[in-house]
């Protein structure tokens, strides 16, 4: 497992170097099976850009890009969470399919959880942690983030691919 991963955020790059990462990002390979459930991860990143609350950041690993996750404010319902604006929504969370099963998707989890408490010291809010939806049939998914310390909060079945887990750590 490594050490450590970065989470560099897209919006403070500057546009030589967000060009650079995203050419990274376009790269990315998802796991065969996994376009049910996660998006491409170049348009995720774009749409992501384009909208003032998310806030994409690509996970770094030895100097290249290893995947995508966006930090959402004002959006924990889409996960089946109550009250939108208590916590920070976890989305469009993926690890390239040749770096799977080697500790990324936990330490990049882990980072979110650090990243969105910046973000709701340097922005405000009342925001306490970070929810994230997972599906059923994930069980590596479901174990990376409780190895990252997210706990399992039920069932939600307002997801487009099946059956979800909700998921939730505090900051």
């Amino acid at each position: 497992m490594p050490d450590s991963v970065w989470l560099i955020a897209l919006k403070s790059l500057d546009d030589d170097a967000r060009a650079v990462k995203l050419g990274e990002v376009a790269e990315l390979e998802l796991a065969p099976g996994q376009q049910e459930f996660a998006g491409d991860p170049l348009r995720m990143m774009l749409v992501a850009l384009q909208e003032d609350s998310r806030f994409p950041y690509v996970v770094d690993s030895g100097g290249s890009a290893v995947g995508v996750l966006t930090l959402q404010r004002g959006a924990a319902s889409l996960a089946g969470w109550t009250g939108d604006d208590s916590v920070w929504l976890l989305r469009g969370f993926l690890i390239d399919r040749n770096r799977q099963g080697q500790g990324m998707g936990t330490l990049a989890a882990a980072a979110a959880v650090r990243e969105a408490a910046k973000l709701t010291a340097r922005l405000g809010g009342e925001e306490a942690g970070v929810v994230l939806s997972v599906n059923e049939r994930n069980p590596a998914g479901q174990a990376a983030y409780r190895k990252a310390g997210f706990e399992d909060r039920g069932q939600y079945l307002g997801g487009g691919a099946g059956a979800q887990r909700t998921m939730y750590r505090a900051f």
